[in-house]
């Protein structure tokens, strides 16, 4: 894993700067069309354009102080180092109350040259 690690860390930094800026468009070509997730405000979502809009916007645009918790965050590598589960905690504020949580990444690449892509994540607050 090695050598995966600082690629991971670098993806997962990149995600959260464009969380933090809520900068959808910077955020779409990390993951991949047919990502699914859920988390605080959607179900089970099929598609970049539905995380997108029923996940991403109706949560970016009312937080601040958004970081993923990146150097502590848990990475397992698949064996042919073309898929990856990010762990990760994360830290943002609503209203001036902290809201730390934690999620839950799926990422994969075609092969060890290309460049991970989201397919599935997994958003919540800490108990």
């Amino acid at each position: 894993m090695g050598d995966d690690e600082p690629s991971l860390r670098d993806w997962l930094r990149r995600w959260g700067d464009c969380v933090a800026s809520v900068d959808f468009a910077a955020a779409r070509p990390l993951f991949d069309a047919s990502v699914t997730g859920f988390g605080t405000h959607a179900g089970v979502v099929d598609g970049l354009d539905r995380l997108e809009a029923e996940q991403w916007r109706q949560v970016w645009p009312t937080i601040s102080g958004f970081a993923f918790d990146v150097e502590g965050a848990r990475l397992l590598v698949s064996d042919d180092r073309c898929q990856a589960v990010v762990v990760a905690m994360w830290t943002s504020a609503r209203d001036g109350q902290a809201r730390p949580g934690r999620a839950t990444i799926v990422v994969r690449r075609g092969d060890v040259t290309s460049p991970w892509r989201g397919f599935h994540t997994h958003f919540s607050l800490v108990p």
